[in-house]
């Protein structure tokens, strides 16, 4: 499967690049939080360094997605790749002279994010650019499994650079991913159509309210965007942090374990994302519910059997579940999206998720403090499986009424 993708130039160094910058952006990740707490001590500033990574794309995620069916993909790409490299460059500086304050650090997480908000969708949308549709899937489970991949190695990086260089030389390596990633993408090549488009403010909030009137006509597409929101709103606490809370009431390694289960975790979606391209050439909105409701059941799971070796096996649940509902959502943003609205498409999908991931924690911080961890892991895993049953279901009967009325109006 990846042997012939790999032979072509434009998926080739289009992969490479999404996969060293991913590696930065994992690294900068933790540096920006080490950092933050090395400059504050405060547990209170670090978790708002933490939450300065959600706000840009609450602010400028819908902006950046007009931005990106603007522009020309190629050449945008590469240049907010070289407007980040002096950023992170200037941490390090300032870090060396002694001059590095929290404001600073928290204004170059602020304007490296806010950069991402234009950058990301830009990037998803080149895909259908440089791909045939039959290719989609393949192409999409190889990016994903080797950006998995680069998130489990980055773990081991940044230990590496913790013991030789510290946290700071994070942001230099960061530096080189970039230019790295701009000289990949400069070997691609890309056939993009000339939109003819009012490139101002009011252009822009017309852009906007043009994708909104047009999602509205699309039934697949708004409940798409539906379940993104209602299966990273159930499924964010519980993962980021109730896995986490739970490991350190039961055991004094709970880092270590919960390290162990991010590591099961990643194998087992980077294994489902080599299998699925075996027996799916197409993916429907069906595929993304059956995605959901495996992806609840693994919650559903280390809910109830709640303990350490269940929590490995409700992980590989998930692990199977969450990829197979990723990958139908890309895949269909990819497909039913015309090329001069995707960028909007991808910009609402991250909107849509950073939105969940904030309501989340804000949730269940709040339920956490009441009821337990365990409750909470059940109900989730609960909502999660009976809402995508109850849709499968829906959906199932509605595709089969559609296509009977096909049958008997082609047979008049």
């Amino acid at each position: 499967m990846c042997k012939p993708l790999w032979k072509n130039k434009n998926i080739r160094f289009y992969v490479l690049a999404g996969c060293i910058s991913r590696l930065g952006d994992a690294l900068t990740g933790m540096a920006f939080l080490f950092l933050a707490y090395d400059l504050t001590g405060s547990n209170l500033l670090t978790t708002v360094m933490a939450a300065a990574e959600t706000v840009p794309y609450l602010l400028f995620g819908l902006i950046g997605g007009v931005t990106a069916d603007w522009m020309q993909k190629k050449k945008w790409l590469i240049q907010l790749d070289i407007i980040r490299v002096p950023i992170v460059l200037s941490v390090v500086v300032l870090s060396s002279i002694g001059w590095l304050t929290f404001t600073y650090l928290l204004t170059a997480s602020f304007l490296l994010q806010s950069i991402g908000c234009f950058f990301n969708p830009a990037h998803r949308s080149v895909l259908p650019l440089i791909t045939d549709e039959n290719e989609r899937i393949s192409v999409n489970s190889l990016y994903d499994s080797l950006t998995r991949g680069i998130t489990i190695l980055s773990p081991v990086v940044s230990i590496w650079l913790l013991n030789t260089y510290g946290a700071v030389h994070f942001f230099t390596v960061d530096a080189l991913t970039y230019v790295t990633s701009a000289l990949f993408l400069y070997q691609v090549t890309i056939k993009e159509k000339e939109h003819a488009v009012q490139k101002s403010l009011t252009g822009m909030v017309e852009a906007i309210k043009e994708f909104a009137d047009w999602t509205r006509t699309q039934p697949v597409i708004r409940r798409l965007f539906l379940f993104t929101f209602i299966t990273v709103f159930f499924n964010t606490w519980v993962w980021e942090v109730g896995l986490l809370l739970a490991l350190a009431e039961m055991s004094g390694r709970s880092e270590e374990l919960y390290s162990m289960l991010q590591g099961v975790f990643g194998g087992v979606v980077i294994l489902t994302n080599t299998v699925l391209p075996l027996f799916f050439k197409k993916l429907t909105f069906s595929h993304y519910l059956i995605g959901a409701l495996i992806w609840g059941t693994g919650i559903f799971y280390y809910g109830i059997f709640f303990n350490v070796p269940h929590f490995f096996i409700g992980c590989a649940i998930v692990g199977i579940g969450l990829p197979l509902a990723g990958l139908t959502r890309i895949y269909i943003l990819q497909s039913l999206i015309p090329e001069e609205k995707m960028g909007r498409a991808f910009s609402l999908n991250a909107v849509l998720l950073y939105l969940a991931n904030t309501i989340s924690l804000a949730v269940y911080g709040t339920l956490a403090s009441f009821l337990s961890i365990q409750y909470l892991m059940i109900g989730s895993g609960s909502v999660m499986v009976l809402v995508s049953m109850i849709s499968l279901l829906i959906y199932t009967v509605d595709t089969a009424k559609f296509g009977r009325r096909f049958l008997i109006n082609f047979f008049k």
